[in-house]
């Protein structure tokens, strides 16, 4: 029984150099993919024409492709959907057409396209407007959920955790939409659904740690600031780890098991705990070792009238 209560020695802080050099190159060619290759937006934001067909055999996509294109629709972007038998075409918003007319249209030309019945599983439409729209909320929500996180953090503990909390999530969130543009993953509302549960987890974890940086500032008496915030950090080590696994375990079950409606939510989450554990751990309390945080920024502020009272025994 006394394996579990050994608590590791691990010189995190030693090592938050080496860390803070990793993050900003992981951060550098995040925003340099975002800039250069940008994200490819689902039509949740883009707008247009989204339709999953069932094969009764295994679809070629190239002839699908050039099937579309040879009937009017050579924008269209096809993919695999779940198995070979499945497709799923995106199309861009087309004005000149009523929407039951090009669902037919398409249905035909997908039929001619794979000389093959099909079955139409899904059809939605989604205007340009509407999509713009759900694009700037999107991003509006995010800031809003930053900057209420910055207030609340600032309410609960010194000003440089509330920073050093805000640093470790836009880390987290800038890496996560980084390796959607970098890869060109679909992004659509479920991911960004995911990037705001991200935030979310990693800020959890960061106040599971600073609680134990301001406990032990105040306890410990003999130590620099790096060594009680590396004892803090190993202190909390085991809960940390325990918490990402146990839910990456349930995130690999519904990347794997989950079905394609899924597939990018769970994708955006096993990133975002995987970078969150370990912003938690290198970026949030570097950065408020960076700002110069003491043990006399963390005392309790002496009230008028507490000089020489003592305790009652």
């Amino acid at each position: 029984m006394q394996l579990f209560n050994i608590q590791p020695n691990i010189n995190f802080v030693g090592q938050r150099k080496f860390a803070a050099y990793a993050s900003v190159a992981l951060m550098v060619l995040a925003l340099l993919a975002m800039a250069l290759r940008g994200l490819s937006l689902g039509i949740d934001f883009t707008g247009g024409t989204l339709v999953e067909v069932g094969y009764e055999k295994a679809a070629d996509v190239e002839a699908v492709r050039t099937g579309l294109a040879a009937g009017g629709f050579p924008e269209a972007i096809v993919q695999h959907f779940g198995s070979a038998k499945d497709v799923l075409v995106r199309i861009a918003p087309r004005d000149d057409i009523n929407k039951a007319k090009l669902s037919t249209d398409l249905k035909q030309v997908l039929e001619d396209a794979h000389g093959g019945e099909l079955e139409m599983r899904r059809v939605e439409f989604v205007g340009p407007q509407v999509g713009e729209e759900l694009r700037e909320d999107g991003g509006l929500a995010m800031l809003v959920a930053l900057a209420g996180i910055l207030i609340y953090v600032s309410l609960r503990f010194e000003w440089r955790f509330a920073l050093g909390s805000v640093a470790a999530l836009v880390h987290d969130v800038v890496i996560t939409v980084g390796i959607f543009a970098l890869f060109q993953l679909p992004f659509d509302l479920t991911v960004l659904a995911a990037v705001l549960a991200v935030i979310g987890y990693s800020l959890n974890d960061t106040i599971v740690v600073f609680d134990r940086i301001r406990e032990n500032f105040r306890r410990m008496r003999r130590g620099s600031s790096e060594q009680i915030t590396n004892t803090s950090l190993n202190q909390t080590l085991s809960r940390t780890l325990m918490t990402s696994v146990t839910t990456l375990l349930v995130l690999i079950a519904l990347f794997f098991l989950g079905g394609e409606l899924i597939h990018g939510f769970a994708t955006a989450l096993i990133i975002g705990v995987l970078v969150g554990t370990y912003s938690s751990v290198y970026v949030a309390s570097s950065v408020v070792l960076a700002l110069g945080i003491k043990r006399e920024d963390l005392l309790p502020v002496e009230r008028p009238g507490d000089e020489g009272q003592e305790a009652a025994p």
